[in-house]
């Protein structure tokens, strides 16, 4: 264990043997860290949070603090971070409220660019970019894949599908569909992402049969329910769209469009 010694670590704190610890970072109580996680200077870690395997702290990174929220009384919420993460500087990432599930969540080899922000309950997926400035209100979903250009910003309960883009200064009011490219205040998917599914593997006919369904969602005139019923039709032979028709359905605060 490499620890600094102008470092301070809880003796509540469960840490890893091979963690290392900089220069005047904070580990508080009830923080557990795996192996392979690198914590540079002046980072703060406050529990509970539960943190995975080989993740990566830059300096003046705030992980695991209190919620912004009025109602937060003290409880003891929860972050939960899996494998693989990388937060650069100044990025906060706050715990749960008892508003939800307790928890925010952040899932795996996620790249998170200086000062972009993690409200409480949030999800996260895996795989995704937060750019610099980037910021998530309380209460969003994310899926895997996605890439929030800088200073994009999604509003409190707003569901961003997987593979999805949003462009940089794009503030999200409502959910953005799976695979699609949004921009704008407030935000509206302009096209399909295609280079990003093409570097995922997708394949020429996935990916027409994508720009399809967002021709029927979003140029067909048509209302949303008679949209979301020839996508239904559609995913019965194409399997990447029941990834759209499952989020249409799973949708609350209703879809961009």
């Amino acid at each position: 264990m490499a620890i600094h010694p102008t470092a301070i670590i809880s003796p509540d704190a469960r840490l890893a043997a091979d963690i290392e610890v900089g220069p005047y970072s904070i580990i508080g109580a009830h923080v557990e860290m795996g192996t392979g996680n690198k914590v540079g200077p002046h980072v703060t870690i406050n529990g509970p949070t539960k943190i995975g395997n080989d993740n990566q702290f830059f300096q003046f990174a705030s992980i695991g603090d209190a919620p912004q929220d009025h109602g937060y009384k003290g409880e003891a919420t929860r972050l939960e971070i899996g494998d693989r993460n990388v937060f650069r500087e100044c990025v906060t990432i706050n715990r749960g409220t008892t508003k939800q599930d307790w928890v925010t969540r952040i899932a795996n080899d996620n790249l998170f660019l200086a000062y972009s922000h993690v409200a409480h309950d949030c999800v996260v997926g895996s795989h995704c970019v937060f750019s610099n400035y980037v910021g998530l209100a309380g209460h969003v979903e994310v899926g895997d894949w996605v890439i929030f250009g800088g200073y994009a910003g999604v509003h409190q309960f707003c569901k961003v599908g997987a593979h999805a883009f949003l462009a940089n200064n794009t503030a999200a009011t409502y959910d953005i569909p799976p695979y699609f490219t949004a921009e704008g205040r407030p935000a509206v998917p302009r096209v399909v992402n295609e280079i990003g599914l093409k570097r995922r593997g997708f394949s020429v006919e996935q990916v027409r049969n994508i720009r399809n369904a967002f021709r029927v969602l979003y140029r067909s005139n048509l209302k949303l329910a008679e949209a979301t019923e020839q996508l239904r039709e559609l995913a019965k032979t194409q399997s990447e769209i029941r990834a759209i028709v499952d989020f249409l359905d799973k949708s609350q605060r209703g879809i961009a469009r």
